[in-house]
């Protein structure tokens, strides 16, 4: 079965490659993703997969379905870019790689007895869109879910930290900066003050908490008070209780911006929390004996490592079942995510490999826990 599950990527190689381009080509940015979200409904249904387009109301997800077995593998495909970085994190990889692995299965899926379900979740870049799949139903009884994220080294073990994201605003008063600046209300003051305060806080906040964001618009003309301003931030930590302590803390920092300036703040979710990923131990065990077998090599140190330090909603999929999320590695060094530098790895030779060895260690894996615990 292995054998003929890398057969068929191989064989699809070239149309996934294809995917993954015209994905990269193409980035669309948080809910936004209409055509990817086509593009890889399409590979599937060509497939022989059941496609459901605008799956359980969201605009831009999708659930394919194939087999009828008892063992339910589930497939995450997501496909959203960064503002202003495009694939600056890979998730066109992430798409052709889960529908890769998925079409490896999809022949296999009565000799496993299993069900192939592929789940094309949008908005993972902070706005939590497995979330909302998972308060609407999705995923709930699988067996395993699974998918591969791009980095600049191949990393099996790390597992991501919880992370909340707020849309900040304050609003102030405006006044001419120079004639009458005592009418004014200043909104660029009060989040100047947010930052210093923040600044002072990580003193007391643990090594292993993170708090970074950035004023998305900071005022209008330099001779006027602004009235309005905006900001995204996001705060990290091990756990969503550890989260749950340092949050309160750094929105009065926040507070303490309103209060100096006599501005109003609103602070609005920009999602529920992301979790801190659980790794089914077992599936993990497996997918690096195979990703070893097709001659991956595994980072211990450095950069691979420091993937710990990242937050995603595959976390909210592993508190409800088995989960894996390992780390595909694209030779990108030293173009790490979340930059422009790592956007341009993820199309080429390097990235082409990742697409292939990710679908079949996938594939492999899904096939070594179907016989496990079917």
């Amino acid at each position: 079965m292995k054998q003929a599950a890398a057969a068929t990527i191989q064989a699809s190689r070239e149309r996934l490659i294809g995917l993954s381009e015209r994905i990269h080509s193409h980035p669309e940015t948080a809910w936004q993703e209409h055509r990817a979200a086509e593009w890889v409904g399409q590979a599937l249904a060509e497939s022989g997969f059941t496609v459901t387009n605008k799956y359980l109301g969201l605009e831009t997800a999708l659930f394919a379905k194939t087999g009828t077995g008892q063992f339910r593998i589930g497939l995450c495909a997501e496909y959203d870019a960064l503002p202003g970085l495009g694939h600056a994190c890979g998730h066109n990889l992430i798409a052709a790689i889960a529908v890769g692995a998925a079409i490896a299965l999809a022949p296999l899926a009565d000799e496993l007895d299993a069900t192939i379900e592929v789940y094309g979740t949008p908005a993972e870049e902070g706005g939590g869109g497995k979330i909302e799949m998972l308060k609407r139903g999705a995923f709930k009884g699988l067996d395993l879910a699974m998918m591969a994220h791009p980095a600049p080294l191949d990393a099996a073990g790390e597992k991501s930290v919880a992370v909340s994201h707020s849309h900040l605003s304050y609003h102030g008063k405006a006044a001419h900066a120079a004639a009458f600046p005592e009418h004014g209300v200043n909104a660029a003051d009060a989040f100047t003050i947010a930052q210093v305060s923040i600044g002072l806080l990580r003193q007391q906040l643990p090594s292993t908490a993170r708090v970074h964001g950035v004023v998305t618009n900071g005022g209008d003309a330099p001779n006027a008070i602004p009235e309005h301003t905006e900001g995204r931030w996001y705060v990290r930590a091990p756990t969503l209780a550890a989260l749950a302590e340092i949050a309160p803390k750094v929105r009065r920092c926040f507070e303490a911006g309103a209060l100096a300036t006599g501005c109003e703040l609103e602070i609005i979710p920009e999602s529920e929390p992301y979790a801190e990923l659980r790794v089914d131990e077992a599936a993990l065990a497996a997918y690096l004996q195979n990703a070893e077998a097709l001659g991956r090599h595994f980072a211990t140190e450095g950069s691979a490592v420091q993937m710990n330090r990242v937050s995603t909603d595959m976390g909210n999929v592993s508190h409800v079942v088995p989960t894996i999320h390992p780390y595909i590695g694209i030779g990108s060094l030293p173009a790490l995510n979340h930059q422009k530098e790592f956007a341009a790895h993820c199309v080429g030779p390097a990235a082409e490999l990742a697409i292939t060895d990710a679908a079949t260690a996938l594939a492999w894996t899904a096939i070594d826990m179907a016989q496990v615990r079917g």
